[in-house]
């Protein structure tokens, strides 16, 4: 009998696995807590939209669409009494009448189809919304990068494009990242201006024109993009082009005077708030509905490819999407690359405490599941005191094992310390019958006995002073 084959996941996915997990849910509780405290509400949108709102939002020419999106026909549904037809006939009728779909590839555009379809501009404005949830696009995978990767973004709809609502959005995000403690982050900043005569598209011909000059001195993709779109000539990351790169001209001496104005007053806004930014003319947007305020955030232990968030103004997009003239501006955060600077932080903290003879003040984000009380139960009428307790314990809020078998003493707290376990609760026929607990604190050794009824208040009492300040 021939043995069978294993399923594995599919190239550029995996399974995100406990005890990683819990860092994925700290990160977007985190964003939860903060970002609702600036006033935004949570959207929760299709994994799949028609395949031409990403086409008009990100471009039909750009990669994105032409080759990584995830496109299919969706398949008619049947009519009510509507006969089982031929495989062949059914197959002529999928192709004549489905509809082409994509899996997301993105948000943003999602979440304007959203804002038109609910009539979102009745609501008072800006509209603030937030998400986080799967994307898909079939790239090449690398550290990092995946098929199938996870963004938290936000977006605020409708109203001005006041420079303040600029400023709040990115102050927002920084707060984000420092209640998550991620050191070396970087804020990059500029302005593209927007889509009057004097303003990008002067400076877009003459940034075409100065390229056009050193076409030779670049590589086929850049060429091409001369012609196409010459702003993604800056986006270009090929060593041997930098140096003629640099020497071309600055948006930001070529924005109109309404814009160098937005962006100055960007710039104050963001100071008034104490944020540390630094300015790169080289942050641009290729698509015309974006303008003005561009950002992007790069955090260490990710390489060259060091960027966990970017965002900007797209004041056209709802407009070109079928919907009302309206302001937007948004960012959104790749979480598969923040979660690997926060475990590479980590690890670098682990291995500088090791070498001082420190130790950690909680668990490292790569290590161990956290894990309360691990209930080390011998005997009959033990067995009974450790459902109940276990009970009362979760129901304080606690993390509790209590194992399904008795296992001898030895074992079942190296079962415990395996699992991570902060302190061991002992009970035995003399624990029960003397209604004194033992609790063992697994760090250190120490144990002492506790009448039932103090025992979660220790615990509480214990736990609440192990945390990092």
């Amino acid at each position: 009998m021939a043995s069978r084959s294993k399923f594995q996941s599919i190239k550029g996915t995996r399974d995100l696995l406990p005890p990683e997990t819990a860092l994925w849910n700290q990160v977007e509780q985190t964003a939860n807590e903060v970002f609702t405290t600036y006033g935004f509400g949570e959207i929760r949108l299709p994994i799949f939209e028609p395949t031409e709102l990403f086409a008009r939002s990100i471009g039909e020419d750009t990669d994105v669409v032409g080759k990584e999106m995830y496109t299919f026909s969706d398949r008619p549904a049947p009519t009510e009494g509507e006969a089982s037809e031929p495989e062949s006939s059914l197959a002529t009728r999928h192709s004549s009448l489905a509809t082409s779909i994509s899996l997301r590839p993105e948000a943003t555009a999602s979440v304007c189809r959203a804002y038109i379809e609910h009539s979102m501009q009745q609501l008072p404005q800006p509209v603030k919304l937030y998400y986080m949830g799967p994307m898909f696009r079939r790239e090449r995978p690398q550290k990092g990068r995946y098929r199938q990767f996870y963004q938290i973004g936000a977006e605020v709809l409708g109203g001005q494009d006041a420079p303040t609502i600029d400023a709040e959005l990115i102050e927002m995000l920084m707060t984000f990242f420092d209640k998550l403690e991620l050191k070396g982050i970087e804020l990059n900043i500029n302005s593209i201006g927007h889509t009057a005569p004097n303003c990008r598209p002067a400076y877009v011909e003459l940034l075409r024109a100065e390229l056009t000059k050193v076409r030779d001195k670049l590589g086929p993709d850049s060429q091409r993009r001369i012609d196409t779109n010459p702003l993604r000539v800056l986006d270009s990351k090929l060593e041997f082009e930098q140096g003629v790169i640099e020497k071309l001209p600055h948006i930001a001496d070529h924005l109109c005077d309404e814009c160098k104005a937005h962006y100055a007053s960007v710039k104050t806004q963001l100071e008034l708030r104490g944020i540390i930014y630094k300015e790169n003319w080289r942050l641009v947007r290729g698509l015309d509905y974006y303008m003005r305020t561009t950002f992007e955030i790069t955090a260490p232990g990710l390489g060259s490819q060091n960027a966990v968030c970017g965002g900007g103004r797209y004041d056209g997009l709802v407009e070109l999407l079928g919907g009302p003239p309206t302001k937007g501006i948004g960012f959104a955060i790749g979480e598969d690359r923040l979660i690997l600077s926060l475990q590479e932080q980590a690890r670098q903290s682990d291995s500088a405490n090791a070498a001082a003879g420190a130790t950690s003040k909680k668990l490292p984000v790569t290590g161990r599941q956290s894990l309360d009380v691990y209930i080390a139960w011998m005997g009959e009428h033990a067995y009974a005191a450790a459902v109940r307790t276990a009970k009362d314990l979760r129901q304080a809020g606690f993390s509790v094992e209590l194992p399904p078998t008795e296992l001898k003493f030895g074992k079942a707290l190296s079962h415990a310390d395996k699992l991570g376990a902060k302190f061991a609760l002992i009970l035995g026929d003399n624990e029960v019958s003397e209604g004194l607990w033992t609790l063992k604190t697994l760090a250190d050794g120490n144990q002492q006995k506790l009448p039932e009824p103090a025992l979660i208040e220790h615990l509480r009492t214990s736990l609440s002073n192990a945390k990092p300040l």
